[in-house]
C-alpha cells in the first residue's frame, strides 16, 4: 500500500518526469485497457471511427439534392423512404461515430466496411439483402455508385453507426491533413 501512495504522489507532481510517467500510463490504459473493452461490449474491432472525407456531408439541400441522383432510383428509392433513416443530417468531416456490431441491417442504416480503399468507409445502405450496396449522401462528391460500394459482402462489414459526437475528430485529424492533395483539406463544402 505504501509503494502505491509513493507512485499516486508522484503522478500528481508538477514535474516532467511525472507528465510522461503520466502520458505514458494514459496511453497503455487506453490502448490496452479502453479500446479491447469497447470493442468487447459493442461487438466491433472499430468502436469508435472519425470521419476523415465528406462523403456522407449533407450541404444545406439536406437529402432532397442527393435524391437527384439516378442511383437511388435505380433502387427503388425516393425522398419519401428516407423519414426514418437515421442521420437525416449526414455527417461532416471530424465527426466522432460510435459504431455497435453489425446486425439487422436494413436499408437506410450508415454502415462502416473495407471497401478496398486505405481505410474503411462508411456509407448508407440502399440495398439490403444476401450483399449489401451504399452510397455517400453528399450529391456534389458522390454523384455515382463506385464499384466497391455495390456488392458488399457479411465479411466486410465492420459495424454499423449508432450515433455521432460532432467536431471533436479534428482533434486527430488537424495532423494529417497536411499530407492530404490540397482538394480533400479542410471542412466540407
Amino acid at each position: 500500500m505504501k509503494y502505491f501512495k509513493r507512485v499516486w504522489k508522484f503522478l500528481q507532481e508538477d514535474s516532467w518526469p511525472s507528465f510522461f510517467v503520466t502520458l505514458a500510463l494514459a496511453f497503455v490504459i487506453i490502448k490496452f485497457i479502453f479500446f479491447p473493452g469497447l470493442s468487447f461490449l459493442t461487438g466491433t474491432s472499430l468502436p469508435l471511427v472519425i470521419v476523415e472525407s465528406c462523403s456522407m456531408y449533407h450541404h444545406e439541400d439536406g437529402l432532397e439534392k442527393t435524391f437527384e441522383s439516378s442511383v437511388y432510383a435505380d433502387y427503388g428509392l425516393n425522398l419519401a423512404n428516407t423519414i426514418n433513416w437515421d442521420f437525416q443530417n449526414g455527417f461532416t468531416k471530424g465527426d466522432v461515430i460510435f459504431v455497435t456490431g453489425v446486425k439487422n441491417i436494413e436499408i437506410g442504416d450508415v454502415i462502416i466496411f473495407e471497401g478496398g480503399a486505405r481505410y474503411p468507409l462508411i456509407h448508407r445502405v440502399i440495398e439490403s439483402g444476401e450483399t449489401y450496396a451504399t452510397k455517400g449522401d453528399n450529391y456534389k462528391t458522390n454523384s455515382k455508385q463506385l464499384e466497391s460500394e455495390k456488392k458488399i459482402s457479411e465479411d466486410q462489414l465492420i459495424g454499423k453507426a449508432l450515433f455521432k459526437i460532432p467536431v471533436i475528430g479534428w482533434a486527430k485529424l488537424i495532423f494529417f491533413e497536411l499530407g492530404r492533395p490540397s482538394r480533400d483539406r479542410g471542412i466540407c463544402r
